[in-house]
């Protein structure tokens, strides 16, 4: 699910997080994933990747970040966009982005409609 966020608030909500995954499509179809600290660079964020990464995001720059829940039974912040590459840094320009967690017993859905517990990223 990706909800479009205003970037502001994708900014402010990222910094609550120390890293995230980076999730690239390899030539074999296959899932490539790697841990990644991007930094905002005026209204993308910029990372260090490897060269396989590189090479990913060059041939399909339709890639995703999912940061990591920080509390045992917080949200993930799962980010969609396009990259840019330059030699092994890539430049990530978000599209959309969700707080996302497995729902909890009993839960009947969310206020967007998914089926676990999903939640647009907004302003506080």
């Amino acid at each position: 699910m990706s909800i479009p966020v205003e970037l502001a608030d994708l900014r402010a909500k990222t910094a609550e997080y120390d890293w995230a995954y980076l999730l690239t499509v390899g030539g074999d179809l296959r899932p490539h994933i790697v841990a990644v600290t991007p930094v905002w660079e005026g209204d993308v964020l910029a990372m260090s990747v490897g060269r396989g990464t590189a090479a990913n995001a060059t041939s399909g720059p339709a890639i995703s970040l999912c940061y990591p829940p920080v509390e045992p039974d917080g949200h993930s912040l799962i980010v969609d966009g396009t990259a840019e590459v330059n030699e092994q840094t890539v430049m990530f320009a978000p599209t959309g982005a969700v707080l996302h967690r497995p729902a909890p017993p009993g839960f009947t859905g969310s206020a967007t409609g998914c089926g676990n517990d999903c939640e647009p990223v907004s302003p506080a």
